[in-house]
């Protein structure tokens, strides 16, 4: 396994040229984020997961693993939740909890996995990567909304997410094993790069727009220490656990490690410029553990691969 920073470059350069794009087009051409962070969480997202679960062939212990991801990321948003709710403002803390449940696991880590992961390892990945799409959509827009709104129109505004029945129409398709025509899932393909593409301009389109008020050393100290701290060390925890339980297959336990070290997810600036809570914010945090990464990945791949025994 290819440890060594430059390995991370590619993924790295093409997620910071995205960014780049988004800064130029929201200089040169006045392009206004807000309705492409509508589309992507009302058109977008939904239609990638519903992709990715028609043709990832959903089996029950695949499935397992996704409600086990979202269970475990939702409980972690809520905790951080309840800390910080009193030590930050409401929509800080909002933004904070949000992104205690997720991660860059697609537009950063997805590409970073088809290098380090075998084929098997990949698949496990995807589906763990799909809990966390979920929760983003459901747990984490509700937590995200709460700095905003009240209860009842938090749980409206996820009531009209297509993502979920997206979601949930793709097992019942798979439950009946109804497959859809070849040319319909062929116009689908284009969908997951267009999210990924989008999902980093959006990033670039905020940050053309920031002051330096904006940058918020404590806030921003605070998105690295969940990112790079919290989540290596839970991770870390649930694989010597499974291990400790049974045999863990090597696969598995590496696609767990690395949803632990990938930087935060720029769904959060998503998200956050989607319902008006701090976007600028979030980009900057967003930006700063992005540029970590290539530094930080490696290194804490490598420690928690010897620890578990992975890396033997």
């Amino acid at each position: 396994m290819d440890l060594a920073p430059s390995a991370l470059m590619g993924p790295l350069l093409m997620l910071l040229g995205f960014v780049g794009l988004g800064w130029i087009a929201a200089q040169r051409l006045k392009i206004d984020p807000r309705p492409i962070a509508t589309l992507l969480v009302y058109l977008i997202a939904p239609l990638t997961i519903f992709r990715s679960l028609m043709n990832g062939g959903p089996t029950a212990e695949y499935l397992l693993l996704t409600l086990a991801l979202f269970i475990l990321v939702s409980t972690m948003a809520l905790a951080v939740r309840w800390f910080t709710q009193h030590r930050f403002g409401a929509q800080e803390g909002a933004l904070l909890a949000f992104s205690s449940g997720t991660g860059n696991t697609g537009y950063f880590g997805l590409p970073v996995a088809l290098i380090l992961l075998p084929p098997e390892g990949v698949t496990l990945y995807l589906f763990c990567m799909l809990g966390i799409n979920l929760y983003e959509f459901t747990v984490g827009f509700y937590l995200s909304a709460r700095g905003h709104f009240s209860m009842r129109q938090s749980l409206i505004k996820i009531a009209r997410l297509p993502l979920v029945y997206a979601f949930l129409s793709a097992l019942l398709l798979s439950a009946l094993n109804v497959t859809l025509p070849s040319a319909l899932m062929n116009s689908l393909d284009v969908f997951p790069a267009t999210y990924t593409l989008l999902g980093m301009m959006i990033i670039g389109m905020t940050l053309s727009q920031v002051t330096i008020d904006a940058w918020d050393s404590r806030f921003v100290a605070t998105c690295v220490g969940l990112r790079y701290l919290l989540w290596p060390l839970v991770m870390l925890v649930a694989v010597l656990l499974l291990q400790a339980l049974g045999p863990l297959a090597p696969e598995l336990g590496m696609a767990l490690l690395l949803l632990g070290v990938v930087p935060m997810a720029s769904n959060v600036v998503v998200v956050a410029m989607e319902l008006g809570i701090q976007p600028q914010k979030g980009a900057l945090a967003v930006l700063t553990t992005t540029l970590l990464a290539p530094l930080l990945i490696p290194l804490y791949l490598h420690l928690m691969l010897q620890l578990t025994g992975l890396g033997l």
